[in-house]
């Protein structure tokens, strides 16, 4: 070999080396960078937010998205995102997930004191997860039968749905406030819930134990004082020392845990009504449809 290619060689690999451990160094800062924002609840993509537009125009990033929210998501949220145990996806808004950067880290994170946990993702699936879920508000809404006019007579009279429900200020709040039911539930959680109330209890007692503004979080119970008196109805609030129950009368009942020589919560129990044997088919379609187009304020 030539001296002088031999000496070039000799002095450029100890450059070559360094130049690929300082890339190796910052692969590793940068690694431990995602890392940290990942552990702060920030995207993993280096701290910075996907760009979901170009995933959802990506037909096979979203077909990936699709694939993952049909294997994790369908059993809550329906299979076309419009709404289960957890709230209708098929809207372009998403109340709790305004901007991208909150979508994702609810998907990685859960949402705390819901049934909301966290996604069970490899590295990297999270954007496709929250592509497709944004794509959801992007398909038409759902037509629904009924006409809402002759709906929204029912549900005053004939369903006395005003009794235990409110709407724009009116009825009682003993079950869920409906003001907005049509933005947060599709029409077939409405009338599953309406037919057969008792499916869409929550399955376990998560969602009860902090966030009592949850929709579906009205948990039935049963107390019975030292004394002798019982009441049954939904839980108002609870803390470690006391809790307030609303029986169905709609009158609030406050005791100190202490007194209470018995306290069941009925999992699984709804307070509600079915509805299959009050409303006839068509009658059912018109309630339906005047749920669903309460959308709240504008």
């Amino acid at each position: 070999m030539n001296l002088r290619i031999a000496s070039a060689i000799l002095l450029f690999t100890p450059a070559w080396i360094f130049a690929q451990d300082a890339h190796t160094a910052q692969q590793a800062k940068a690694a431990a960078e995602a890392e940290a924002a990942a552990a702060a609840g920030q995207p993993r993509e280096a701290g910075a937010t996907p760009d979901l537009k170009a995933l959802i125009a990506d037909p096979a990033a979203l077909d990936k998205g699709r694939k993952l929210f049909l294997s994790q998501c369908i059993d809550c949220h329906g299979p076309k995102g419009e709404g289960s145990r957890g709230p209708n996806l098929a809207q372009p808004n998403l109340p709790r997930a305004s901007d991208d950067a909150s979508l994702l880290r609810i998907l990685r994170s859960g949402i705390a004191g819901t049934e909301m946990p966290a996604a069970r993702l490899n590295p990297g699936e999270a954007p496709f997860l929250a592509a497709y879920v944004r794509s959801l508000g992007m398909i038409p809404m759902e037509t629904v039968n009924g006409d809402p006019a002759k709906g929204a007579e029912l549900f005053r009279t004939k369903g006395a749905c005003l009794t235990c429900h409110a709407v724009n200020g009116q009825g009682m709040t003993i079950g869920p406030e409906l003001t907005d039911i049509g933005r947060r539930r599709g029409a077939a959680f409405l009338r599953r819930a309406l037919v057969e109330p008792g499916a869409e209890v929550p399955q376990n007692f998560i969602a009860y134990r902090t966030d009592i503004s949850l929709p579906v979080n009205f948990l039935f119970i049963r107390a019975k004082t030292k004394g002798g008196k019982e009441v049954a109805g939904v839980r108002v609030n609870e803390d470690a020392f006391t809790i307030q129950v609303r029986d169905l009368t709609g009158f609030v009942h406050s005791f100190e845990k202490s007194e209470l020589a018995e306290l069941k919560k009925d999992k699984g129990v709804s307070p509600m009504p079915v509805y299959a044997g009050v409303f006839t088919p068509t009658e059912l379609d018109d309630v339906i449809a005047y749920l669903v187009s309460l959308k709240g304020k504008k």
